[in-house]
């Protein structure tokens, strides 16, 4: 019992590290890890239910309706990485003096699981159900190429930007706080959150409760009634993920806050293969093998 919470603690850990890094999902290291479909039903454990049993003072419903045995661990382990790759080892700012590193751990850690589950589901991939890998490539590479447009700050939008970045953030290879940059809300309800601006903070966050509700069921239905479609799909979503953690690109930052954000990228191919390269090179396949190493150790795959 408590080998399988350590277990949970350590992939939390993963998840954890990877929401610190830009453009990198934890839905994505959740799927990587076999742990995707767990999440989706312990987010989905939070429901009408459960909130009749808060309602009615079931202390005993209230505390054993939700998948609290399989999401405690995991938020463990999230914090513990949040807070040790920001207070003790400072990845956002390695992220800036060696982007190559970093971006070469988890380009590898991608790769190497959407090899995995090519090979997991070839014998899918050759009949017609191929097409949905292909909408997935299609589908993350136009949300990739999107550009930031003007929007505006009525209460209704900024509703609508908690659904859009949750929901997001639920599916692998994309990033929430992409989406808010896209819509050009993420300085803004950063700045909102700072300065506990309430009037934009709590649309905000009714709208990441909404959207938490509406997606993780949607994608539920999916994984339950269309499995492998959908895992085709979000395969195809990480294959266009991997032009956005190319190690090697022109990055652009933005002061907000006092800090700087990254706010687009440029992938290029080195000319001459210095000494970031080959770590980089280093990197990428130190991430392949955690990944082939986590598939035979893990109880949970898909």
């Amino acid at each position: 019992m408590y080998l399988s919470k350590l277990k949970l603690v350590i992939k939390g850990f993963f998840i954890g590290s990877a929401d610190v890094v830009p453009g990198v999902s934890g839905g994505t290291i959740a799927f990587i890890l076999g742990i995707y479909p767990k999440l989706i039903e312990a987010i989905k454990s939070f429901d009408t239910k459960w909130l009749t049993m808060i309602f009615s003072l079931n202390l005993i419903g209230i505390i054993h309706r939700p998948h609290f045995n399989f999401l405690v661990p995991l938020g463990i382990g999230i914090l513990i990485a949040i807070l040790f790759f920001t207070r003790v080892i400072s990845l956002p700012i390695l992220i800036q003096t060696h982007p190559e590193i970093i971006y070469g751990l988890f380009f590898g850690l991608i790769f190497g699981s959407i090899i995995l589950f090519i090979c997991r589901y070839f014998y899918i991939i050759r009949s017609n159900l191929f097409v949905f890998l292909l909408l997935g490539i299609f589908f993350g590479s136009c949300f990739i190429s999107l550009v930031p447009v003007s929007t505006p700050d009525n209460s209704w939008f900024i509703f609508i930007c908690g659904i859009a970045s949750i929901s997001a953030m639920l599916l692998p290879g994309i990033s929430g706080s992409f989406i808010l940059l896209m819509l050009k809300k993420y300085s803004y309800i950063l700045d909102a959150i700072g300065y506990f601006k309430m009037s934009i903070v709590f649309p905000f966050l009714i709208g990441v409760f909404a959207g938490l509700i509406i997606f993780s069921r949607i994608i539920s239905y999916l994984l339950k009634y269309f499995y492998q479609k959908t895992v085709l799909f979000i395969t195809g979503l990480l294959i266009a993920s991997l032009y956005v953690v190319w190690p090697f690109q022109i990055r652009s930052y933005e002061i907000i806050r006092g800090k700087e954000k990254l706010i687009t990228s440029i992938p290029y191919v080195p000319e001459s293969f210095d000494e970031s390269f080959f770590y980089s090179l280093l990197m990428m396949l130190f991430g392949f093998t955690i990944v082939i190493f986590l598939s035979r150790v893990s109880n949970e795959q898909f």
